[in-house]
C-alpha cells in the first residue's frame, strides 16, 4: 500500500476511518470530523490525491490524519487495513460507483464492477468491521447507500440493485448489533452536487451539497437516528414510488 503515515492518536476510539476518501462527500465528512477534533484515517485508491487535503486538516484543526492507498475491491487488503488502525471505532463507507446503466446492461464486466463496488466489497469490509466492534462492545458504522435502492427503475437498476443490497445488509447488521453497543447508520443522500453527477440536470430542491450530507450524518449520529434521507423531501417521494402498483409502475418512465 502507498502510505503517508502520521502518529497514532493518543486515545482509543478517537479515530474515524473514511473509505472512498477522495469523493466530494468524503472530503466534506473529513472536514466535519476534523473540526470536531477526531483523528482521521482516509483510505482511497489514489492516496496521493489526498495529500493536500490531509495537510490542510492537520494544520487547520491540529488533528492526526493518516492517508492510505487502498483498493476496496482487493478483498485480501481488508483485514490488514483494519489491523493497522484498531483505534478507528467509527467507520464510514463512502466508496461507490454510479456507472452507466446502458453499458452495465450489456457489459457483464462493467455490471460486475458496479455491483462489487457498491455492494459486495463494502458489505464484506463492514462485516469485518462489525465483528471487531462487536467484540469491543462499542463503535459506529455508517454506510452511504442511495434512494436508488428503494425500488428498481429502468434508468439505473444495476446501480440501484447493488444499493438495495447494501441497504438490506446495513439493516440486518443494525438488527444484529443493536444490543451489542454498536450503531449502524444508513444514509440515503438523494441527488448530491458532486463530480460524479457533474453534467446532469438535477432538480435544485432535491439536490444536496456535500457539506449538507456531512452535517446530516453528524446530526444523525448525535441524535441516535438509524436511517436518514439527507433532504427529508425524499422520504415521501420514495414512499409514494414504493406504493405504486407494479402493473402501473412497469409502464412508467423512471
Amino acid at each position: 500500500m502507498n502510505d503517508t503515515p502520521g502518529s497514532r492518536p493518543g486515545s482509543p476510539g478517537d479515530a474515524v476511518m473514511i473509505l472512498g476518501a477522495t469523493s466530494d462527500i468524503a472530503r466534506a465528512l473529513a472536514r466535519a470530523y476534523a473540526e470536531a477534533r477526531h483523528s482521521l484515517v482516509l483510505a482511497a485508491r489514489r492516496a496521493e490525491a489526498l495529500e493536500r487535503d490531509a495537510e490542510d486538516l492537520r494544520l487547520r484543526y491540529g488533528v492526526t490524519v493518516d492517508i492510505v492507498g487502498f483498493d476496496l475491491l482487493d478483498l485480501a487488503a481488508h483485514v490488514p487495513l483494519l489491523d493497522r488502525f484498531p483505534e478507528a471505532e467509527t467507520v464510514i463507507m463512502v466508496a461507490g460507483l454510479l456507472g452507466e446503466q446502458s453499458r452495465s446492461a450489456t457489459d457483464h464486466a462493467e455490471a460486475e464492477r458496479v455491483m462489487n463496488t457498491n455492494y459486495v466489497a463494502p458489505a464484506l469490509f463492514l462485516g469485518e468491521v462489525a465483528n471487531r466492534l462487536e467484540r469491543l462492545g462499542r463503535g459506529t458504522i455508517i454506510g452511504i447507500s442511495s434512494v436508488a435502492g428503494d425500488r428498481g427503475r429502468a434508468s439505473n437498476y444495476i446501480y440501484g440493485s447493488a444499493k438495495a443490497g447494501f441497504t438490506a445488509f446495513l439493516s440486518g447488521l443494525r438488527n444484529r448489533l443493536a444490543a451489542k453497543g454498536v450503531r449502524v447508520i444508513t444514509v440515503k443522500p438523494g441527488f448530491v452536487n458532486t463530480r460524479m453527477t457533474e453534467g446532469m440536470k438535477l432538480p435544485a430542491r432535491l439536490t444536496a451539497e456535500p457539506a449538507e450530507v456531512a452535517r446530516a450524518i453528524r446530526l444523525a449520529t448525535a441524535k441516535g437516528r438509524d436511517v436518514i434521507y439527507v433532504r427529508p423531501i425524499w422520504w415521501p417521494i420514495m414512499t409514494v414510488i414504493g406504493l405504486v402498483p407494479e402493473r402501473i409502475f412497469k409502464r412508467m418512465k423512471l
